[in-house]
């Protein structure tokens, strides 16, 4: 039978939270002890830190450090008794009926399920562990299990403890074929063709499975596929944003690198390095300057209201995007005041910030000129620097040469001043500047536009540039940084200088005042080195719970960008601790880490779901099956693409701009302003080449959940949604590909429409076609031609576009 993606995948969410509900999966088992971190302080954050906690500590209680809330208050009544609940008076004010008493005094009271949570933990002992990521990790040896045989490599031994500690089998290898169309997807974002799945298939090696990894992961389509996912993590877009949302200059050089540097494997070390400091580096390339374009991912108001507070707000983009992709952090939640959660002071947003001081804007609000500081002419030294002389006296040239115009415009009468004002100014000039001008000026102009077509003359000889967007000019002798009281930097406060978060308990660096022909402040060299060090509790494990993540649908640690008190906690500690120290003991290098996860039995799981498993670990916590997870928006485009017979894969160069309908050009502010249509062919690219205009991302991947592009996106939302289902009937761009599919089917089956219906299934599921579909799909197509009047080469065509609607097509098993 023939089933459509988006109606079934709506009913597995729904029994799926259902039974989540249910089982009881998003409340605290009876037999586990209370977690401060995970469960009490997000309870009193949220009820209790007002009053009592950072920045308010009335009648002398302060709930968010243990040794303040163990202390003595003004009343003289504890407020916390370890191991007595009854006895102490927070759990006794809270749950009282009496209104004058009860607490918090405002708002709701705390429900009764709250005020048992506090009861056992303060029965318990009240304690104030120290949050897990705030300690540095420890290698731990991948432990004991009873199915030895089931452990093909010490992934597996530490997912296959937990699992035999509840009781779970887990599920058995998935199919062969499942597991090659998975494999494919996971690192190139592509389906295999019948061919590379029939050879696999047909290979009886023992090793044919890690033959095939490492063939993926050798393929140019990896860094595509892989890219993405850091490209969301950075913001990537191409455009400024706001009214005019102008495009970004050789932006597209910044994919381009992040692709290159995954499919070489660069170490994720020196890709942070590069990033960060790409500019500070000892030895500075075009390369380590193009990762600096980091910087202007963010977006840019051109016409600030208050270009104080925007300038603080796009170093608030950059410190924020920094705490969380490299770190995990929620840095930019202490901009205002401290951090309601984690323990950052409001001094330790700060001094972070004052390590990128030296960060000029994206370009000057005045002109919206890019060039100065954020376009670096990375041409041998000898060209670039004739070029930026060429430049420099082009700009005494052409103000001169203002200046004797206006002179002369002043003398014109009204209606020519006026007319000066407008677009007809050129022609103005060639008709009246001459009979306005004294003698001298005359010369002197005459000079000085012969001088002009001399230097474009000379711009014209020399090699072409190699633009590279990054940070070409830095402020290397940045004013000192102050806290803003509020988060208003027109309210300075006191003086910080750049050190790290207080919570990492290091030195703070000693960084000596840049000499006066520098660069930059090198600063943020010294930033780079110390979350690239193999010390940092944090970024190892963050970047390994990525890769996790994006091979299995979720992270060891769900809040991927946010490894503080209010993320979610690790379901397998150990195990993230070991994939940290095994990526650091391969020297950072990526695709080593992606081998070891997808060569164990974890990761080659069938999705197969078993009524006992469910009842215990309904969310599959402990990965004892598989995940089913759709496609990305990007993953959809590029297979219909593929299938059709139409993608291109040409790598690398500047975006592309896929045919967009007028509705659509029509929602920008400027319809249409900015957007140059490609040609069919080089509109096949795949998905990671579409130029991202932040007003105007294109239909087939915004309805699928393309991020936002304003802030760091950790993982995409996964919805089920009406507009998705008429984008893939109805769509121009699946109407267009599903006639390529059926002219590519007909081409390759030939024969009657039975063979051919058969031949589209294959292509499109990878698979032999059972008899009960192809006699499902025969109908539809007498359905169409019988009753809804279309021809015999029509009704294919629609045939063609149900397959690329089916689930199997839709999603990866």
């Amino acid at each position: 039978m023939i089933r459509f993606a988006l109606p079934a995948h709506c009913r597995r969410l729904t029994a799926l939270v259902a039974a989540l509900f249910l089982s009881g999966a998003f409340t605290q088992g009876a037999e586990e002890k209370i977690s401060y971190s995970r469960q009490i302080q997000p309870l009193l954050a949220a009820r209790c830190f007002a009053c009592h906690g950072p920045d308010e500590a009335e009648s002398g209680l302060a709930l968010h450090e243990e040794k303040l809330a163990h202390a003595e208050p003004d009343s003289g009544t504890m407020a916390i008794v370890p191991g007595k609940p009854d006895e102490s008076e927070l759990l006794r004010r809270v749950a009282s009926t009496d209104e004058w008493e009860r607490m918090p005094p405002e708002g709701e009271p705390l429900k009764p399920a709250e005020i048992e949570l506090l009861r056992r933990w303060i029965a318990e002992g009240g304690e104030y562990e120290k949050h897990w990521a705030f300690e540095q990790p420890q290698r731990a040896e991948p432990p004991a299990v009873e199915n030895n045989t089931w452990v093909a490599n010490p992934i597996d031994a530490f997912v296959l403890a937990k699992l035999e500690a509840r009781g779970i089998e887990p599920a058995p290898p998935a199919d062969r074929r499942v597991l090659a169309r998975r494999v494919y997807y996971d690192v190139t974002g592509l389906p295999p063709t019948l061919e590379q799945l029939e050879e696999f298939l047909a290979d009886e090696r023992p090793d044919a499975y890690e033959r095939l990894v490492d063939k993926l992961l050798a393929s140019p389509r990896y860094g595509e596929k892989w890219a993405r996912h850091w490209l969301d993590l950075v913001r990537y877009a191409e455009t400024n944003s706001f009214e005019r949302d102008a495009p970004k200059p050789f932006v597209w050089k910044y994919r381009d690198y992040v692709i290159r540097s995954l499919n070489d494997d660069k170490p994720y070390d020196q890709f942070v390095r590069e990033q960060l400091a790409g500019d500070e580096l000892d030895e500075v390339t075009t390369e380590t300057m193009t990762a600096t374009g980091y910087y202007r991912l963010g977006t840019w108001d051109d016409e600030p209201a208050d270009a104080l507070q925007s300038r603080y707000d796009d170093l608030d983009n950059i410190v924020s995007t920094t705490g969380q992709a490299f770190l995990g952090l929620t840095v930019g939640c202490a901009r205002c005041h401290d951090h309601k959660i984690d323990p950052m002071p409001q001094t330790d947003y700060y001094s972070m910030l004052s390590f990128f001081a030296d960060v000029t804007p994206y370009a000057t609000p005045r002109g919206r000129d890019a060039r100065q500081n954020s376009l670096r002419d990375c041409s041998p030294s000898e060209a670039s620097r004739r070029r930026g002389e060429i430049e420099e006296r082009m700009i005494v040239v052409r103000k001169r040469m203002t200046e004797l115009e206006e002179l002369a415009i002043d003398r014109m009468s009204a209606p020519d001043q006026h007319r000066s004002e407008t677009s007809e100014r050129r022609e103005l000039l060639r008709e009246k500047l001459d009979e306005h001008q004294t003698d001298a000026e005359r010369d002197e102009y005459t000079l000085l536009r012969s001088e002009r077509e001399e230097l474009r003359d000379a711009q014209r000889e020399l090699p072409p540039a190699e633009w590279v967007l990054s940070l070409a000019t830095c402020d290397a002798q940045p004013e000192p940084t102050t806290v803003m009281m509020r988060g208003n930097p027109h309210v300075p406060g006191d003086v910080v200088t750049p050190s790290f978060p207080e919570l990492f308990d290091d030195e703070c660096p000693e960084i000596p005042a840049a000499p006066a022909d520098a660069h930059s402040a090198g600063r943020r060299r010294v930033l780079a080195d110390w979350i690239a060090s193999p010390d940092n509790m944090l970024t190892g494990r963050v970047i390994a719970n990525r890769v996790w993540q994006h091979h299995f649908g979720r992270g060891i640690v769900r809040s991927s960008s946010n490894f503080g008190l209010l993320g979610t906690p690790p379901t397998h500690k150990e195990l993230l601790d070991w994939l940290s120290f095994y990526l650091i003991d391969h020297q950072w290098q990526l695709k080593s880490l992606h081998r070891l996860i997808l060569t164990s039995s974890t990761y080659q799981m069938a999705s197969t779901a078993r009524p006992e498993a469910l009842a215990v670990d309904p969310a599959n916590d402990l990965f004892w099956r598989f995940d089913m997870r759709r496609l990305t928006a990007e993953e959809m485009r590029d297979t219909v693409l593929y299938v059709s017979g139409q993608l291109n894969e040409k790598q690398y160069g500047p975006s592309i701009y896929p045919k967009l309908s007028a509705e659509v050009l029509a929602t920008q502010s400027r319809p249409g302003q900015d957007w140059h249509t490609s040609d069919p062919r080089e509109a096949a690219r795949r998905s990671i080449y579409i130029h991202v205009k932040r007003s105007l991302i294109v239909p087939e991947l915004a309805v699928f959940d393309f991020p936002e592009t304003d802030t760091s996106c950790e993982a995409r939302f996964n919805t089920t949604q009406a507009a998705q289902a008429l984008n893939l009937l109805h769509g121009e761009f699946m109407q267009t590909q599903s006639r390529h599919f059926a002219s590519r089917v007909e081409q390759q089956a030939g024969g009657g429409i039975d063979q051919q219906l058969r031949h589209a299934l294959h292509l499109a599921l990878g698979r032999e076609a059972d008899e009960e579909t192809v006699a499902d799909s025969r109908k539809l197509y007498d359905q169409y031609r019988q009753q809804h009047g279309l021809n015999d080469r029509q009704a294919f065509e629609q045939v063609c576009l149900m397959v690329l609607n089916l689930n199997e097509f839709v999603f990866v098993d």
